[in-house]
């Protein structure tokens, strides 16, 4: 067994070629490593220390790094299961109350204690479904997660890797629903069911009977992205009805528990990022400069500063009152997002101070850290 094994420091502090800024390469392993989806946060530990997966030793497990001395520590030791049943960490996530972690690996829900490293199963999936993201509620006390009928007997499914079946899942309307399981294993049930693909079940940080999910599929195709769901009441509502060509996601909710953050496109091509409250008050939104984009993903904690990945760099846009005005670069990312674990996914600490992204440019997936300059400081993102 490895769990708990130690690997020496593999940081690596580099000044930025476009803007300047300190970078810190966390990991340089000859495999790739990658953080949590940016929906979900990895640091823990009065953030001491960041969970990442890695594939190392022809397999990928769970690990972690403390952000004092930088040596990194094995959390797990999961064989490696065929498709559709892959081992990664994109859909993990924290519990806000204590050190623990929630994973899937195969059927199975899994909960790490981080302080032990003992490791339980608190659900099995049933037979003839798959995945999605986890998320655990504000009181600690359950993990929700969507589950859908498996389409991989019917047509080939590779989401990971350029979306292969994506398309024919929507259009299969798959059974879904969302699951409740109880973080100390006492239970779980279903609270909400349909024949729609469902995913992205996110948990508000402040209430913990609400969350949104969303209709998986193209955006311009689904009936509406995103959706909300009080489990006390079992009430649905879309939150941010698209209208006329509109096309919103890669939602997620703000530190306030209260408002959810997304972008999307207009119908004549043009791109937005905004907000707007769980009720569907306080719509805020803000179209941003054209650059060449890739996937582009926001992320915040407040209204008061973004970060995203619409261009080669990861950027900054800071609020003044009435817009976000003209982003500048943080540091270069250059990923080729070539797979889900190579994708960006940057967002912020719990103090804006820091941001974590994942890039291939040194030919593998690897963690990196920013501390967060004063805004000015940098360069505007039309001029590099």
């Amino acid at each position: 067994m490895s769990v708990g094994k130690e690997f020496p420091s593999e940081l690596i502090r580099y000044a930025d070629p476009r803007t300047g800024v300190e970078v810190k390469q966390l990991t340089r392993y000859r495999g790739h490593s990658h953080h949590f989806y940016f929906t979900n946060v990895g640091w823990y530990d009065n953030e001491q220390k960041l969970l990442f997966s890695s594939d190392r030793d022809n397999a990928t497990n769970l690990y972690s790094v403390d952000l004092r001395d930088f040596r990194i520590t094995q959390l797990t030791d999961l064989t490696p299961l065929p498709l559709p049943r892959e081992v990664e960490f994109l859909r993990a996530c924290l519990n806000p109350i204590k050190n623990e972690v929630y994973f899937w690996y195969g059927y199975d829900l899994l909960a790490l204690n981080l302080d032990t490293l003992e490791q339980r199963q608190i659900y099995r999936m049933p037979d003839g479904y798959d995945v999605s993201m986890t998320n655990c509620s504000a009181d600690g006390q359950y993990v929700y997660s969507s589950i859908s009928e498996d389409m991989s007997d019917r047509f080939r499914v590779d989401l990971l890797r350029g979306y292969v079946g994506f398309k024919e899942t929507w259009e299969a309307h798959p059974h879904s629903a969302i699951i409740q399981v109880a973080v100390d294993g006492s239970g779980d049930k279903a609270v909400f069911e349909e024949d729609y693909w469902i995913g992205h079940c996110n948990t508000s940080l402040k209430h913990p009977h609400l969350l949104t999910y969303c209709h998986e599929g193209p955006w311009h195709l689904v009936d509406n992205r995103i959706w909300g769901l009080d489990i006390q009441t079992g009430e649905v509502w879309k939150i941010r009805p698209s209208e006329n060509g509109e096309t919103v996601g890669h939602e997620y909710w703000h530190t306030d528990g209260e408002l959810i953050g997304y972008h999307g496109h207009n119908p004549d091509g043009s791109e937005f990022f905004g907000h707007i409250r769980y009720d569907n008050t306080g719509r805020i939104e803000v179209p941003f400069e054209k650059v060449k984009t890739n996937h582009g993903h926001f992320h915040s904690n407040t209204i008061d500063i973004v970060v995203s990945d619409v261009a080669k760099t990861v950027d900054l846009w800071q609020w003044d009152g009435e817009s976000y005005g003209r982003a500048r670069a943080l540091c270069s990312h250059d990923s080729s997002f070539k797979i889900q674990q190579l994708h960006v996914h940057p967002r912020f600490n719990a103090s804006a101070t820091q941001v974590v992204f994942t890039s291939d440019v040194s030919g593998y997936g690897n963690v990196y850290l920013v501390d967060v300059p004063e805004f000015e400081s940098l360069p505007l993102l039309a001029d590099i």
